[in-house]
């Protein structure tokens, strides 16, 4: 019989330690549940300020082309040495203003002078021949009328004249050649502008051809950019483009003037020459790139931030009754309008807020609460603080 009574209290135990632990588990599967429900609850609401949602509208939309190059100056030269010799009296350097027809350089002359006075002298002697010859000519013609000579003594003497004035010619034509040598010794601004490059020094004995010094005329400058054959048929003389120019704090306006009728070996890309807009501060050689408008075109637009394609298909965040919906859209052209980069949709409502890619991205169907504004400061709490004090005074 106690052995019976000890197996009842056994079993009454493990009952009772199997119902305690039963609730123990409901409360804690509850409180779980509790904690998940606040944490959803949590979870599904994103405050987002104004300034992160914008709306799908009808836009001009400005298309263009990117263009990239280096500024180059329209007008430019480089002297070059045309004889050769001593580099004497060359004094200009880099970043020194020259005017055209402004004496740069010379080369040592004294050979060259004696080389003019030679052909001088030879021109002389051959002028004197010809005097000679003219007047044996004339001799021998009045002899011939008279009967003493025959006429073959008369051709002789006429060739005879005829060779010395070829002579003096050629005498004259050397004289001119070596005038124009000793010309060429002096060397001259060909344009006025700066000098970029001095690639000789004085005293330094120079071939023909040798570089001397290089001038750049800053006053018109234009952009070369190369555009693909696909891309060339939208591109017009006259069409406009902003660029960004290192060095330079606002955009710099340019305007396209030639097309290059050939394509460039290799890249087949077409050179576009754009005239850039003078301004103290630029300079050859700077880096710029921009957008080239090619078109306008009247269509509902987004900010190209707010299309994403983390998904197979490109998509917008619209507020749609509070919430976030994921809407599938169909992009098209590209373009800038107010400033700000857009995108041409197709399969959103006009008028969706749409919010904008600082946001990131959001779990579809989260709900949106916007922001309180914040109370304006400085004069407009002045009237509370003076009905305070004045309620002050009164209390006292």
């Amino acid at each position: 019989m106690k052995r019976w009574w000890k197996w009842i209290a056994v079993a009454v135990v493990l009952l009772l330690v199997a119902v305690l632990a039963g609730r123990a588990l409901s409360v804690r599967k509850a409180q779980q549940q509790a904690l998940a429900q606040a944490s959803a609850k949590t979870a599904a609401v994103i405050e987002l300020a104004t300034t992160d949602v914008t709306r799908a509208q009808v836009r001009e939309l400005e298309q263009g082309l990117p263009v990239t190059g280096a500024l180059k100056a329209v007008t430019s030269a480089v002297v070059k040495a045309r004889v050769a010799g001593e580099l004497q009296g060359l004094t200009v350097r880099e970043g020194d203003a020259v005017k055209a027809g402004q004496v740069l350089a010379r080369i040592e002359a004294t050979e060259y002078q004696a080389r003019l006075r030679q052909a001088q002298d030879q021109a002389n002697a051959a002028k004197v021949q010809i005097d000679i010859a003219q007047r044996q000519f004339d001799n021998n013609k009045a002899l011939m009328e008279k009967g003493f000579i025959s006429k073959t003594a008369l051709d002789t003497s006429d060739s005879t004249l005829s060779g010395a004035k070829a002579s003096y010619q050629a005498a004259m034509a050397a004289a001119d050649v070596a005038r124009k040598t000793l010309a060429d010794t002096v060397l001259t601004a060909p344009i006025s502008g700066l000098i970029s490059q001095r690639l000789a020094q004085s005293g330094e004995r120079v071939p023909v051809d040798a570089r001397i010094v290089e001038i750049v005329d800053l006053s018109r400058l234009e952009l070369e950019a190369a555009i693909s054959a696909g891309d060339a048929p939208g591109v017009r003389i006259g069409q406009q483009a902003v660029l960004k120019i290192e060095g330079s704090p606002e955009p710099v306006k340019a305007r396209v003037v030639r097309i290059n009728p050939s394509t460039q070996a290799g890249s087949r890309s077409i050179l576009v020459y754009l005239a850039v807009e003078p301004s103290s501060v630029l300079r050859q050689g700077l880096f710029a790139e921009g957008t080239l408008g090619t078109g306008r075109l009247n269509t509902l637009a987004v900010p190209v931030s707010a299309l994403r394609t983390d998904k197979p298909q490109p998509y917008v965040q619209v507020i749609d009754n509070g919430k976030i919906v994921h809407r599938t859209v169909v992009p098209g052209a590209r373009g800038n309008a107010d400033g700000q980069a857009v995108v041409a949709v197709s399969g959103l409502a006009d008028n969706a807020q749409v919010v904008t890619g600082a946001v990131g991205a959001l779990v579809e169907g989260t709900a949106v609460r916007f922001t309180a504004p914040r109370p304006a400061a400085g004069p407009a709490s002045a009237p509370s603080v003076a009905a305070s004090a004045s309620a002050s005074s009164t209390a006292r």
